[in-house]
């Protein structure tokens, strides 16, 4: 079956916090991302031109609120929420106000019932006018959101076959890399399995390999835990650090990154379950590395 709609990028990642003070201060003066408008229950980030490229919300529970994906053109908008709808996922349209808010056109969601994540959809963002400036960390965008379930083999069925993810690499019965198609990063989503729905981490791709020795530094001055890393993956070849948000979140920053060409792509690799697979330096995660942060449970609605 072919699926009737392309994406051009993951757009941007929203999750809960549980003091929206404290994670700004964290995300804009110790990640380096640009705070763009905020208000006492929601605030705005971007690394890009983009209006924003993650939103943090007030709520009592850390996690993941959904993952927004723009597609190519109104036609793929329109094209993926008619096949979503006939899949039986029952996308829901945004109302026109909260389009407004988001600075966004025409956006639904759908939930992707396995891993409990919800998905965004939108074809166009409010582009600001002023050009993005790295002050920190020379972000280049965000790259990616993990999550683990324990329905992992459905959640990648509807994954690859409804939500048009393609898989670049995978450990049989454990975790999969895929890319929003056509997308060439080697992944733009993954999945893992786990015994309950959560998020994993949200990354953040930077422009420069100093880049993460010197937010290795800046982090540990500050008191911030690094869980995994320096280091180097071995499906992707990213060259990685994690390390906890104030709420136990794991994030990430990663140069460097395997691309997938839209036509004759090599096929998706079997790969061992061996710590060398996810850091071919040797090093191994620390105990709270992609534990916190739950998946809301919000159906298709905000």
């Amino acid at each position: 079956m072919t699926i009737p709609y392309r994406y051009e990028k993951l757009g941007y990642a929203a999750i809960n916090v549980t003091d929206i003070e404290r994670s700004i201060v964290f995300y804009r003066d110790l990640m380096g991302l640009d705070l763009v408008e905020k208000n006492a229950d929601v605030a705005y980030l971007r690394c890009s031109s983009d209006h924003h490229n993650l939103v943090l919300y007030r709520a009592e529970t850390a996690g993941l609120k959904r993952v927004a994906n723009k597609v190519e053109s109104p036609a793929d908008l329109k094209a993926a929420y008619e096949f979503f709808l006939a899949e039986g996922l029952n996308p829901v349209w945004l109302s026109t106000e909260e389009c407004t808010e988001l600075n966004q056109g025409p956006t639904f969601r759908v939930l992707e019932p396995q891993s409990g994540v919800t998905f965004e959809f939108y074809d166009r963002m409010t582009h600001l006018a002023d050009a993005y400036k790295p002050t920190l960390t020379k972000i280049a965008r965000i790259g990616h959101v993990v999550v683990g379930s324990p329905n992992y083999e459905k959640a990648v069925h509807n994954l690859n076959t409804i939500f048009n993810f393609s898989i670049s690499d995978f450990v049989e019965h454990k975790f999969t890399w895929m890319r929003c198609f056509p997308n060439p990063l080697h992944h733009t989503f993954a999945i893992g399995n786990s015994s309950r729905n959560h998020l994993h981490h949200i990354n953040f791709m930077v422009t420069d390999v100093d880049d993460i020795g010197c937010a290795l530094n800046r982090l540990k001055k500050a008191g911030v835990e690094i869980v995994f890393g320096p280091g180097r993956h071995l499906p992707s070849t990213s060259i990685f650090l994690y390390f906890l948000d104030p709420d136990g979140m794991t994030m990430e920053f990663s140069f460097g990154m395997e691309l997938l060409p839209e036509d004759a792509a090599r096929a998706p690799r079997m790969l061992e379950m061996s710590q060398r697979t996810m850091d071919i330096w040797g090093s191994s995660p620390q105990e709270r590395f992609g534990k916190g942060g739950e998946i809301e449970a919000q159906g298709v609605s905000a």
